[in-house]
């Protein structure tokens, strides 16, 4: 993709302008983990916010689609997602609203005494996401998990030198996750990356309503995952206690059934899972290297998930498979 001299991705400007914003101001955010770029705006005159955010999403790598059609969901269903003020989707242009610098890791770093209750507006959030009929996305079916959790043996375990047992662990999660399937249905509208980075506080309140974003992979699945995102968050130290509290909390609040704290647990292996194999894949692949760092924490939680009877299958497996100092405090050193 060739560039303009000062760095800004070629038909910025023209967007800018036909959007009416023309005259604005733009700053760089970088970035990290995808082909998305980020610009803040700030404007002086003409009608209409005088900040905004611009989001580069330039195809083939990226489609901006899905967030335009997610953000439209959200919105009509009253939740909090970022108001589209102008897009042109097939070139990668999205001009949204801008939430502020109050991501909800951050202002925790600043504001640790008011941890509880921003966890506590978090789970009032999805509370109220879950009580809204399922939007019209793709279902998170077995398929997708199994996909998912198989990140784990196509990029950890190869990482590690070791050859694994692959047909047998995906048995095993057909025989964990059949049960939560049977359940799963009509589901809800699960965003996949509902976790402190991914959620903003707006006017520095921490409480609901809190402001949405990075929800461009929305499936309908069940209400247990974005839980699972939030409370066993890859990148922030969540504590078992703030964890159990914030876990009944939500089942006290949605009326969860007797089976909800299992299938949290099977979800919990899943997507950790998952992320290990996803932040190896961004150091090997990519060349990323924060992401090592960060499994440490992603193995601790897993572990704690496979410890519940409900995924005895699957914690069978990894006896077999994964050596106990490759699943201790530091998850195994990647290099």
């Amino acid at each position: 993709m060739s560039e303009l001299p000062d760095g800004l991705p070629n038909g910025i400007l023209a967007f800018l302008a036909q959007a009416g914003w023309g005259d604005a101001a733009i700053d760089p955010i970088p970035g990290d983990a995808s082909f998305r770029r980020y610009f803040r705006l700030a404007r002086s005159g003409g009608d209409g916010p005088a900040k905004g955010m611009l989001m580069y999403a330039p195809p083939p790598h990226e489609d901006p689609v899905p967030f335009l059609d997610v953000a439209q969901w959200l919105c009509e269903n009253a939740m909090r997602a970022p108001e589209i003020y102008a897009s042109d989707a097939a070139a990668g242009w999205v001009l949204l609203e801008d939430f502020g610098d109050d991501r909800m890791r951050d202002w925790l770093d600043d504001n640790p005494a008011s941890e509880s209750d921003a966890y506590a507006g978090a789970i009032d959030a999805l509370v109220e996401l879950h009580k809204c009929p399922p939007g019209p996305f793709a279902p998170y079916d077995m398929a997708t998990y199994q996909r998912e959790a198989a990140l784990l043996t196509e990029w950890y375990c190869p990482a590690q030198g070791l050859s694994v047992d692959e047909a047998g662990y995906a048995a095993a999660w057909e025989e964990v996750l059949a049960p939560l399937l049977e359940r799963q249905s009509p589901g809800v509208t699960v965003l996949r990356d509902y976790h402190a980075e991914n959620i903003m506080l707006l006017n520095g309140v921490p409480s609901a309503p809190q402001g949405l974003i990075d929800f461009q992979d929305a499936l309908v699945g069940h209400p247990a995952y974005d839980l699972v995102s939030l409370l066993q968050d890859a990148r922030r130290d969540v504590s078992p206690q703030l964890e159990t509290a914030m876990l009944a909390r939500y089942q006290e609040r949605a009326g969860a059934d007797e089976h909800f704290a299992a299938d949290y647990a099977r979800l919990g292996a899943q997507r950790n899972a998952k992320i290990v194999g996803i932040f190896t894949r961004l150091f090997k692949r990519d060349g990323k290297p924060r992401y090592p760092t960060l499994i440490p924490r992603v193995w601790e939680a897993m572990e704690r998930d496979l410890a519940h009877p409900a995924l005895a299958p699957v914690a069978k497996w990894f006896d077999a498979n994964i050596p106990q100092h490759l699943r201790a405090a530091m998850g195994g050193e990647i290099t």
